[in-house]
């Protein structure tokens, strides 16, 4: 009997939860009727993403009565992403299946996840499947969301993707080597390789709580999606540059043509709006992108730690 616990497959769960007080408990309960126990270890971490309410002490209560249940508590909110890494990190299962706290995700597909594994998938991703209660609204700027975020990142991210997902033990070992604070994992998923299969699901209502992602959330999602992935906004500002550049050459003979032919400018005119289409044109549009490159370079240079753990029980 002994040996046969110690050939038993290790299955973890990892959960981002940031004031989720009100999930919790009933999240961990659904978790137990779709894991098997009997054919796998199982353990379950939720990492605390420095919650202002009761979700800390809900775990810890959790943890309290079932021994697969452990806990990272982070000293303030570092974010999903890094939540979900520091989940990952400290994760011991051959297999790691991620899911949020929210229960919009949903427990009841984690056997098939677990099913294609066993197949052979290292990773098996998750897509959210619109329902004909999403706006059109919504559908629209999900879709806008990740076309312009693939062709400007130059990934290849499914629309609806989700950091509902199984990984294989090899393939955490790498995202667990990656040691970059401007963490995209949704990106990095397909940038991995491996062999990968994607399953689709429908997002349940909430019972509880209010969603954490706002439009300016989103917005800069996107922004970190792009900008870790690639350089093609430095090169779109270079072509944007070059084609206001021309424009304003063509203005620049306009005023010219205006001041020494029609002699019908106002004195200062000519030489202020030359000087501000020529400069104004080739700089500042550009600030702005390389702003967000240098501001990345500056903070992976300070090589400060992904997440600062205050609490956990492992």
């Amino acid at each position: 009997m002994k040996n046969q616990k110690n050939t038993r497959k290790q299955i973890s769960v990892v959960i981002p939860s940031f004031n989720e007080e009100g999930n919790i408990r009933k999240l961990f309960n659904r978790l137990m009727l779709n894991l098997d126990k009997n054919k796998y270890s199982i353990e379950i971490i939720f990492v605390d993403d420095g919650s202002t309410d009761e979700t800390l002490n809900q775990i810890r209560s959790l943890a309290k009565e079932s021994k697969i249940v452990k806990y990272l508590a982070f000293s303030k909110n570092f974010g999903h992403q890094k939540a979900l890494k520091a989940g990952l990190d400290f994760s011991n299962g051959d297999a790691v299946i991620s899911l949020d706290a929210d229960l919009q995700h949903p427990p009841e597909l984690i056997p098939a996840l677990i099913k294609e594994w066993e197949s052979g998938n290292e990773i098996v991703y998750t897509i959210r499947r619109n329902t004909e209660k999403t706006s059109f609204f919504k559908k629209f700027t999900a879709q806008l969301f990740y076309k312009i975020l693939n062709k400007l990142s130059g990934l290849n991210i499914s629309q609806g993707a989700a950091d509902f997902r199984l990984l294989d033990r090899k393939v955490v070992n790498v995202i667990r080597d990656m040691q970059e604070d401007n963490l995209f994992i949704r990106g990095m998923i397909p940038w991995l390789g491996f062999n990968k299969v994607g399953l689709e699901y429908e997002p349940e209502e909430r019972v509880w709580g209010t969603s954490k992602y706002t439009f300016k959330k989103m917005f800069l999602f996107a922004m970190q999606g792009i900008t870790s992935f690639s350089v093609k906004p430095l090169h779109l500002t270079t072509y944007l540059g070059g084609f206001i550049f021309l424009l304003s050459s063509i203005y620049i003979f306009y005023a010219l043509f205006v001041y020494f032919v029609q002699n019908k400018s106002i004195p200062g005119w000519t030489s202020m709006l030359i000087s501000v289409l020529f400069l104004g044109s080739l700089n500042l549009l550009m600030l702005g992108v390389l702003g967000e490159y240098i501001g990345k370079i500056m903070i992976e240079s300070k090589r400060r730690p992904q997440y600062i753990i205050k609490d956990k029980n492992l």
